[in-house]
């Protein structure tokens, strides 16, 4: 399409003047249609940025009007667009489609018992902490992951945007019916490296970038072949993953938020009260090692989900459990609190902010060295309960650290 208008402007039959408000992307087909194309909606942001107009196909105008502050003409044909650039027939813009409702998915008040876990969730939703959860089979870890995005607060513009973006430049395309939504991938345990962090000879973005602002799930995580996990510690750190190739070089956001799940043993049944386990220490030590130590360092919280009883099975309907919508409302409001402290959630506090928001009392400072000592923890270990401390402070609405929830952030190590 530009190239076409760029042609007829030459040859004087639309006016060049015209052109130079507008910002034009899309593909014109031999019958002058135009068609629709990938990454619509980060031309959209830069057009905004560069104070321009944006002429876009019919079936890109709903994604492009995601973004507020640019005029999006959407139009058909060739026809049309030199009718509207010659002002013969104006092209009315696009105008934003309307909000999604929120999708009610599965609700926390299913799960049965777990109140640890379920607490454990709250707290790593609330700060948007990375979780590992480690337990027998069937004594739901998929369960209560599949139950974390709807415990997760609503989406700002700017991760609605960045998240879309993403989408729009990936394989799969951006929907414009998932707008605010965040995203939850999850993927099989034999999955690549390139799946994971993308690439291609056009970079195209991968599992964790497809999950930015939202949730990338690891079922199995042993399962996964060590190296492709080892590709997730830069990401974790940095938020964001640069595939690099001979022609060119592409960076993309990837400030995810990791929620696994694991056995404790190849059979899964270590540590059951009835002796069902069978594996030799020599095989628990090979499955743990899959997992390197700095990778493991980088997950905040560490959760045990034990069996549960046949009592525990049997307990109250749903309807008097505390579901999804309670939860997410406590959520919410401590994540408010978080950005309005600090601009971020508090997994992503760093000096000077982690110093002035995470300060503690010269007993929990005793506290802390004493459990970093015996546990014999890292710095980054160090910085991360102190960080899981503070979103428990801020769950409990308390505007210091006490002892109580550094207790509690020790006990996720």
């Amino acid at each position: 399409l530009p190239i076409a208008l760029g042609v007829l402007a030459a040859s004087g039959q639309i006016p060049a003047e015209a052109l130079g408000r507008y910002e034009f992307i899309g593909e014109l087909a031999l019958s002058g249609e135009l068609r629709p194309v990938k990454g619509v909606l980060p031309v959209a942001l830069a057009a905004r940025q560069a104070g321009r107009a944006l002429l876009v196909p019919d079936g890109n105008a709903a994604e492009a009007a995601l973004v507020e502050g640019v005029e999006v003409i959407p139009a058909r044909h060739l026809l049309q667009v030199c009718a509207h650039l010659g002002g013969v027939e104006r092209i009315a813009p696009a105008v934003p489609p309307p909000a999604a409702e929120d999708e009610k998915g599965p609700d926390l008040a299913d799960v049965r018992g777990q109140q640890h876990a379920k607490r454990a969730l709250e707290v790593a939703a609330a700060g948007g902490h990375n979780l590992l959860m480690i337990g027998p089979p069937g004594t739901g870890k998929s369960m209560l992951a599949e139950r974390m995005a709807g415990i997760l607060p609503p989406m700002t513009e700017q991760e609605a945007l960045e998240t879309a973006a993403v989408l729009s430049v990936s394989n799969q395309g951006f929907d414009a019916s998932l707008w605010r939504r965040r995203p939850v991938r999850s993927p099989h345990h034999t999955a690549s490296g390139v799946a994971l962090v993308g690439g291609g000879g056009n970079p195209r973005p991968g599992e964790i970038s497809l999950s930015h602002s939202g949730i990338l799930f690891l079922d199995e995580l042993p399962e996964f072949d060590r190296k492709v996990l080892e590709v997730l510690r830069e990401p974790l750190e940095s938020g964001t993953i640069t595939i690099s190739r001979a022609a060119n070089q592409a960076e993309f956001p990837a400030r995810f938020q990791l929620v696994a799940a694991m056995n404790p043993c190849p059979c899964g049944y270590l540590g059951d009260e009835e002796g069902r386990c069978r594996c030799t220490p020599d095989q628990i030590h090979r499955y743990r090692g899959r997992i390197s130590g700095p990778l493991l360092d980088r997950i905040d919280m560490h959760v045990e989900v034990t069996r549960l009883l046949p009592s525990e099975l049997r307990g109250p309907p749903p309807e008097e459990v505390e579901g999804s919508a309670e939860v997410r409302q406590r959520v919410t409001r401590a994540r408010t609190l978080q950005l309005e402290r600090a601009g971020c959630p508090n997994a992503r506090l760093a000096g000077r902010d982690l110093d002035r928001h995470c300060a503690l009392s010269a007993e929990g400072e005793k506290l802390l060295e004493r459990a970093v000592s015996q546990l014999g923890l890292s710095v980054r270990a160090y910085h991360r309960i102190l960080r899981v401390a503070r979103t428990i402070a801020d769950l409990e609405g308390s505007r210091s650290i006490a002892a109580p929830h550094l207790s509690e952030a020790i006990a996720y190590r």
